[in-house]
């Protein structure tokens, strides 16, 4: 059976680094989109103006297919890519972590400054609660009222939960059944006579 579990944040955590005078400030946020991760930046940047850097990584998607590292100026793969491999060693999915540098005077080094955006980003996902999700199919089903019972017996049955209802002469309702159930629950739904079953994207 194929894997169908991924892992997130449940909400927003912080995390710091100190190191030689900088301050390292990481922020971890659970996103679903492109535009969720650049109105966080837009907001940090705002609240941090006056902040040396804003370094960040992002993955997003169940398969973890849509990802981001950036060093917003900081040497080349000091910044971002130590970020996004704390993503990667925790398993993170629809996380993004912004690491918010204030200079200390001191130079770090291109080993010292990985380290720090490293530990910084670490510390932000060690305070957040991480959570267990599931990829979903989501199903719409049409058929006539007659065949409730039959229908909502195999909801039931898959520890399914209604979405969108309507009850009427011609019912319609959703569900969304995790993917590895989701061939078994479209055949034992389809196989009620005329119950109409349809992907719903």
């Amino acid at each position: 059976m194929f894997d169908d579990i991924y892992h997130t944040i449940k909400a927003p955590s912080e995390g710091i680094y100190k190191e030689k005078g900088s301050k390292f400030l990481a922020f971890a946020f659970p996103v679903r989109t492109v535009e969720e991760v650049k109105a966080h930046l837009d907001q940090l940047r705002k609240d941090y103006f006056d902040a040396r850097h804003h370094c960040y990584a992002y993955i997003l998607g169940p398969r973890k297919d849509a990802f981001r590292a950036n060093d917003d100026g900081e040497p080349s793969g000091t910044g971002g890519r130590p970020i996004h491999g704390q993503l990667l060693s925790a398993d993170l999915t629809d996380t993004l972590i912004v690491v918010v540098r204030y200079f200390g005077g001191i130079l770090l080094g291109a080993s010292g400054l990985a380290n720090a955006y490293k530990t910084a980003a670490r510390d932000a996902i060690a305070n957040a609660e991480i959570i267990e999700k599931t990829i979903d199919i989501r199903y719409r089903l049409h058929f006539e009222y007659a065949l409730m019972n039959d229908v909502m017996r195999i909801i039931k049955e898959y520890n399914l939960v209604p979405l969108n209802q309507d009850f009427n002469l011609d019912c319609r309702l959703d569900v969304e059944v995790r993917q590895s159930l989701s061939v078994r629950f479209y055949d034992a739904i389809a196989n009620l006579r005329a119950v109409k079953v349809e992907p719903v994207s």
